[in-house]
């Protein structure tokens, strides 16, 4: 490869994050006027478990301005997500062979796929719980009241976290099929990989037992599927 090629290849990778970039500010300067619906969708799942008559708090100044701002520009880099993966298929896809080409197109459009299930997952199924959970064990004498600011952080680590962990077949797919790690080397190490997504997701969820349950456990179900799915060759 000369040093003209580089160069070319370099220029169009510059470009194609350009426009990856520029989409997220687009979505990002749209979704800026509805920052007040963005915020309400996202704050609904404790909103709903919340009792009547308890509301979210702010304890900053700027917190109420600043937050459905945060949570736009988040909201905008998540839908930005699948034109990411778009833009380094297409840069990829003129060096690949047909049947280079036949492997990887699946798998990324997978791993869009298994993105939008985990963050899915976390918002319509685990937050609900969650929340209902810890509100309900709450004692009669504390009003339940959380900040907004921390309940963004926690959201966006909650969602992060389950969009990441729903990549686990993907990855045990790659390892497998690209001769990295044998099929029988995982399943048989399979009580030590068990014990390490517990590990992890003790690390990536909120510090609470349930948080990491239904992280931990998707985590080696998701595994198992990447195993049935593989086979080396």
């Amino acid at each position: 490869m000369n040093e003209d090629s580089i160069t070319s290849h370099f220029v169009e990778l510059r470009t194609r994050l350009l426009r990856v970039l520029g989409l997220l500010a687009i979505l990002t300067i749209i979704g800026l006027p509805f920052a007040a619906e963005i915020y309400s969708f996202v704050s609904s799942p404790l909103i709903n478990a919340l009792p009547a008559g308890s509301t979210m708090i702010a304890t900053e100044v700027s917190t109420p301005f600043m937050v459905p701002i945060k949570l736009t520009i988040f909201v905008a880099i998540l839908l930005t997500i699948p034109y990411m993966f778009y833009q380094i298929w297409i840069f990829m896809a003129p060096g690949l062979f047909e049947n280079e080409k036949q492997f990887i197109a699946p798998l990324m459009l997978s791993t869009v796929i298994l993105f939008v299930l985990g963050i899915s997952f976390a918002y319509f199924i685990v937050a609900p719980i969650i929340f209902s959970f810890f509100i309900a064990a709450a004692p009669e004498s504390i009003q339940v009241m959380t900040d907004i600011n921390q309940y963004f952080g926690f959201f966006i680590k909650l969602i992060f976290a389950f969009g990441i962990s729903f990549e686990i077949p993907v990855a045990t797919f790659l390892l497998i099929n690209s001769n990295i790690v044998k099929k029988e080397t995982l399943a048989g190490s399979r009580p030590y990989i068990i014990v390490m997504f517990f590990i992890l997701a003790m690390f990536l969820t909120p510090p609470d037992i349930f948080s990491q349950l239904f992280l931990a456990i998707p985590m080696w179900l998701l595994f198992e599927i990447g195993l049935l799915l593989s086979k080396n060759k």
